[in-house]
């Protein structure tokens, strides 16, 4: 290879067209997707309940809302179902109109790109390698006052997999609600987490009026094609103001079906955190043990790598990876990364132990 080619994130087609490799013969370790893919029950009531195309979902969402409602242990009126979290985010934005934005990065790329058309400036609060990506709250407190009236994070966040835990959250909460600033927190990832309860916000929403929460099914539920998301807010009257412009019937009726078998299903969910929480433990300490490697304390479903053994490069280890059948994620495009950085979701206990096993060689 003469030039090192650039791939977008995971762009896996491009990615299966430079390698000559089929990509239902990859590994995906870079889409942060549950490895147990659709609850097989699930599949099988959805295909049994295909009729439910020719109907018009329920607009107000009635039923989905109180199975979230149940899954969260939030009232009803909280909670606004949309077509994935992108919408979400985008409603969000374009309801608030913020002026000056404060994003905590690295992080996910749309947060900035929905900025891009809501007339914000957009600033990045960076968080530092040397903390392990945990931000200092006092600090992120004095940057806000620099006349800020909106902060976007993602908890865990995605690609550090560090979080904001209780205790500092509800003193972020508190400082922004005195200086006015609304604050969206992304928590795609927080069901992955060791203690659910010490990461999440849902809770806050009843005391914090300056606040939204936005999940979806896409990583844990292992649907990003049904693009089902759902935002939680105290706020009920910018919540109503948010659905107001919203495109009615925005998520199908199929999707507002399967949402709530996928938030009933606590086989699988226990399945799934049985898998995650034992694999990620044992990768940890694993990886801790590379002298190539700097691996970080992971809250989602991911590790981050940093890059410690000379002249080895994100790319090099991209394609060692990709060679054998494995895509990571080469973190390269991620603002706010300071060296050499590869990101890799917990798939299967095999493919976990075939992948660690490209790295010691490295």
């Amino acid at each position: 290879m003469n030039s090192k080619p650039v791939f977008h994130g995971s762009d896996i087609e491009k990615i299966c067209g430079h390698y000559h490799l089929k990509k239902e013969n990859i590994i995906n370790f870079a889409a942060n997707v549950n490895p147990l893919g659709l609850s097989p029950s699930i599949k099988k009531e959805l295909s049994e309940n295909l009729n439910l195309l020719s109907s018009y979902p329920d607009r107000n969402y009635t039923s989905l809302r109180d199975t979230i409602s149940e899954y969260c242990s939030i009232p009803a009126d909280y909670i606004l179902p949309g077509n994935g979290s992108s919408e979400l985010i985008s409603l969000l934005i374009q309801e608030r109109a913020p002026k000056h934005t404060l994003i905590l990065g690295p992080t996910y790329s749309e947060y900035s790109r929905e900025l891009t058309f809501s007339g914000s400036t957009q600033e990045y609060y960076h968080l530092q390698e040397n903390k392990d990506f945990f931000p200092d709250i006092e600090d992120l407190c004095r940057t806000l006052e620099n006349g800020y009236d909106f902060l976007i994070f993602c908890n865990p966040n995605n690609p550090t997999s560090s979080a904001i835990l209780h205790e500092d959250m509800k003193k972020l909460l508190t400082f922004c609600r005195q200086k006015n600033i609304f604050v969206m927190i992304d928590e795609t990832y927080v069901e992955f987490a060791p203690d659910i309860s010490a990461v999440t916000a849902v809770p806050l929403t009843r005391e914090f009026d300056n606040l939204m929460i936005l999940r979806g099914v896409s990583k844990f539920f292992a649907a990003p094609g049904m693009r089902l998301g759902y935002g939680i807010s105290g706020n009920k009257a910018f919540l109503s103001k948010m659905k107001e412009k919203q495109i009615p019937w925005s998520l199908n009726s199929l999707g507002a079906f399967a949402g709530e078998l996928f938030l009933k299903d606590k086989n699988y969910i226990q399945k799934t955190r049985d898998l995650i929480l034992a694999e990620r433990e044992k990768l940890y300490h694993e990886l801790k043990e590379l002298p190539a490697f700097k691996v970080y304390p992971a809250y989602a479903n991911f590790l981050l790598l940093k890059i410690i053994k000379p002249e080895l490069t994100s790319f090099q280890v991209f394609d060692a990876c990709i060679r054998q059948g494995m895509m990571i994620r080469d973190c390269s495009s991620f603002q706010c990364l300071d060296g050499e950085f590869i990101r890799f979701c917990i798939m299967l206990p095999e493919q976990n132990q075939k992948l660690i096993n490209i790295l010691k060689g490295l």
